[in-house]
């Protein structure tokens, strides 16, 4: 479900396309098929199609790599040298700095490689050939399923995808996933053993769940023994704004208060914190869970790059250090958000073609189109060079039934770019209503 953007700046002020008659409506594509082929005629090369950090923000991070330089202190607090095997979940500083992100205590986390993605991944292998905490193997079960929030995460779907598991659409509301929905599947359903979920600024519509979703999820009654929700905290501290920002109730907290300490994996990374292909990820859990993950570890790794996470932890020193440095992110990113919007309001705000979602966070904008209409609009938009995530990538297999999300990214992009990329995709957006409503 998405929400319209605040009215800022008034509107396109037009008629809507589907008050129009068949005349207006044909006149009409004549002239945006004229703009159509003079924009083509431009030879863009623009690229919204991942939530990439700019260079601007990869800039901000380069003092990273002078804290430890050839003569720096390699010891850490607990007096290991760094630059050795040994201490497998990680440094304790930086648990205590992941902790600190992630909200839980530093016993429990550890502490991985560069990328949650990763973690996500070994963590659904192993339970398809060793299990979870003693329950059986997913390989050896009939049938293994997961519930999918939709629009979701691209990424984590074809994880899913890639062993097999059956995926489960479940709509996603401002307030979080369908509960309804999620608590019936998970207490009736013993195939049912997970759930995705991005619980702060979600991938791709920006929503946070809601403090009674969270208490929901806590007090979840599973089928199945192993059922777990894969908590994936990927935009915890990533605010665009210092007086308007979401918080989310602390789900292994939560979890623990209502009986149900096991139910969560939290994830969570550096990736778009510090540098995307150098981070370091952690999950945090149960001690029963994490105990379980060192049996898979011990024989996986001596353990992760503690040189890395040494470097991570004298440059941000602390949470605060984290929050100062997301605000120089926040800096670069916020009047990308506030372009894209204001170009869809000023040009297709009233128009009944189009609703987008405005987060306060987080990568990435959701925009719904007239049912039909988004392979449309991306194939149109790369036809005119602009590069757009697939239609489809938000929901499981590549499959959006109402074949009307898109996904876009503002991110990457300098202004200028992302302002001529804004306004092809709303050219494309009103062709692409055009035809549909006359039937094309």
């Amino acid at each position: 479900m998405t929400r319209p953007v605040s009215e800022r700046n008034g509107g396109s002020g037009l008629k809507k396309y589907v008050e129009m008659s068949k005349e207006e409506l044909s006149a009409l594509k004549k002239e945006l098929e004229k703009q159509y082929e003079e924009t083509r005629a431009k030879g863009l090369k623009l690229d919204m199609s991942r939530g990439k950090p700019s260079t601007e923000q990869l800039n901000l991070c380069m003092n990273m790599l002078d804290v430890l330089h050839g003569e720096a202190e390699m010891i850490s607090e607990s007096g290991v040298d760094c630059r050795n095997y040994g201490l497998l979940d990680g440094i304790h500083e930086a648990r205590r700095l992941l902790g600190e992100i992630s909200e839980v205590d530093p016993d429990n986390i550890i502490i991985f490689g560069n990328s949650s993605l990763n973690v996500m991944f070994d963590t659904v292998a192993r339970s398809m050939t060793h299990g979870i905490m003693g329950n059986t193997p997913w390989c050896k079960l009939d049938k293994v399923k997961f519930l999918c929030p939709v629009p979701g995460y691209d990424r984590h779907f074809r994880i899913t995808e890639f062993f097999g598991i059956e995926m489960i659409n479940i709509p996603m509301y401002e307030t979080g996933p369908d509960m309804d929905m999620v608590e019936e599947y998970v207490s009736k359903d013993p195939a049912v053993k997970g759930i995705w979920c991005v619980p702060k600024y979600s991938n791709p519509t920006g929503n946070s769940y809601s403090d009674r979703t969270v208490y929901r999820f806590a007090h979840l009654k599973p089928a199945a023994p192993d059922f777990r929700i894969y908590w994936d905290n990927a935009y915890s501290v990533h605010h665009l704004y210092d007086d308007r920002q979401d918080f989310v109730l602390e789900i292994l907290a939560e979890c623990e208060k209502a009986g149900n300490p096991d139910l969560p994996f939290k994830f969570t990374s550096t990736s778009k914190i510090s540098f995307p292909g150098s981070g370091i990820a952690a999950v945090a859990a149960s001690k029963a869970n994490l105990d379980d993950f060192r049996k898979y570890m011990t024989v996986q790794t001596i353990g992760h790059d503690k040189v890395n996470q040494l470097r991570h932890v004298r440059f941000f020193k602390n949470l605060e250090g984290v929050h100062e440095h997301m605000r120089k992110h926040a800096e670069f990113l916020r009047p990308k958000f506030e372009l894209v919007e204001d170009v869809l309001y000023n040009e297709i705000g009233d128009l009944g073609i189009g609703t987008w979602t405005k987060p306060r966070g987080g990568y990435f904008i959701s925009f719904d189109s007239l049912p039909g209409c988004a392979k449309a609009i991306v194939g149109m938009a790369k036809d005119l060079g602009v590069v757009l995530t697939e239609a489809g990538a938000t929901y499981p297999y590549g499959k959006d039934p109402q074949d009307s999300n898109i996904r876009i990214a503002p991110s990457n992009p300098p202004l200028k770019e992302l302002e001529e990329a804004a306004k092809v995709f709303v050219l494309c957006v009103k062709l692409a209503s055009v035809n549909k409503l006359l039937g094309e």
